[in-house]
């Protein structure tokens, strides 16, 4: 048995799930902030205030995957 699924292995499968699985979920989250923002009237600082603070974390994850792709790991 050669411990695949699908012609996959396990590292394939989960580098697949966060890049692309992640990559969904958050910009699933961004529609969530924005349907906030829309549905609060913030006007245009109010909606940038609101990316901003509820987006910080998702663009961490963002910048660890540029900055590994930049450095070729």
């Amino acid at each position: 048995m050669n411990n695949t699924l699908f012609g996959y292995t396990e590292a394939q499968i989960a580098q697949f799930g966060l890049t692309f699985g992640v990559g969904a979920f958050i910009l699933y989250m961004l529609f969530i902030v924005l349907n906030l923002a829309l549905e609060s009237k913030a006007g245009k600082f109010g909606t940038f205030i609101l990316f901003l603070v509820l987006s910080f974390g998702m663009m961490g994850f963002m910048a660890k995957n540029l900055i590994q792709w930049m450095l070729g790991i």
